[in-house]
């Protein structure tokens, strides 16, 4: 009896054609208000690099631009190493739809890394363990949102309903794919864009909003990645300013261990 395919892989799988590109297609199972969750779109690209004969190492960082909404059903992504190092190497990555019109357009860079000295000026925030806290309720909530547990902390707003009223934008929870897969780096970019738009924390309720741009910062290697396996990971998310239509948005991703596995930082509009 073989293992079914978990519904992030079967989300982000990519098939080769002729022509160089890679064909793909939207997975219902990770559904947002309109079109597919974020983080599933920027992880199927990272994937279109990750299975690029042609790669050079490990995801240093990723930007993903969300220049038009994608509907449901097929795309084609374009992968092209613009350059290669020694050590790094520079690609761009666009998603088309509809007979070529552009969707979706992200850069990436990818390098060999390799041991230095380290140091994280981040304090890793103590936090109580996932597995003592209650499992968000998220029936009501975008079909994306239930292939996650989530153990709120703080500010967590699904659905209208926020677990804390702090007078603030900050989101603290443990998440975890569900049903539980190993963590590597594309779970780890999904993950790294499961936090709601912070105008909705803010001003507790649901705002017309949408991330315009993304980028993410992985500070992991695969061999770190690897130590996670299933655990929870806990995900911070704040914002600093609110204005003229559009606030910014930063992350942290922390493993179990108390590593810093991801940081992100995003623009996104809203009207309020």
């Amino acid at each position: 009896m073989t293992n079914p395919i978990h519904p992030l892989d079967l989300a982000l799988s990519l098939q080769l054609n002729s022509d160089g590109l890679y064909l793909g297609h939207t997975q219902p199972d990770y559904s947002n208000m309109v079109g597919p969750f974020g983080g599933i779109t920027s992880a199927v690209m990272l994937n279109a690099v990750l299975k690029h004969p042609n790669r050079l190492g490990d995801p240093v960082s990723l930007t993903v631009n969300f220049a038009g909404p994608i509907e449901e059903g097929p795309f084609t992504i374009e992968a092209k190493a613009l350059r290669t190092n020694r050590s790094t190497q520079h690609w761009s990555i666009t998603l088309f739809q509809h007979d070529g019109q552009i969707a979706t357009t992200a850069s990436a860079v990818f390098a060999v890394r390799r041991e230095t000295w380290q140091s994280t000026e981040l304090s890793f925030p103590e936090k109580k363990p996932a597995l003592t806290l209650a499992r968000a309720d998220t029936s009501k909530a975008p079909e994306w949102t239930r292939r996650y547990d989530m153990r709120p902390l703080k500010g967590l707003m699904i659905d209208g309903q926020q677990s804390d009223h702090a007078p603030d934008a900050v989101t603290e929870f443990w998440i975890q794919d569900d049903p539980p897969r190993p963590l590597d780096f594309l779970s780890l970019t999904a993950i790294c864009d499961s936090f709601v738009p912070r105008i909705f924390v803010r001003k507790m309720g649901r705002y017309p909003a949408g991330t315009i741009s993304l980028t993410t910062y992985f500070h992991a290697d695969t061999a770190l990645l690897s130590t996670q396996g299933t655990q929870h990971v806990l995900g911070l998310a704040r914002a600093t300013r609110f204005g003229l239509g559009y606030h910014d948005q930063s992350a942290e991703i922390w493993s179990d261990q108390q590593q810093l596995l991801a940081t992100s930082h995003q623009v996104v509009y809203f009207k309020a």
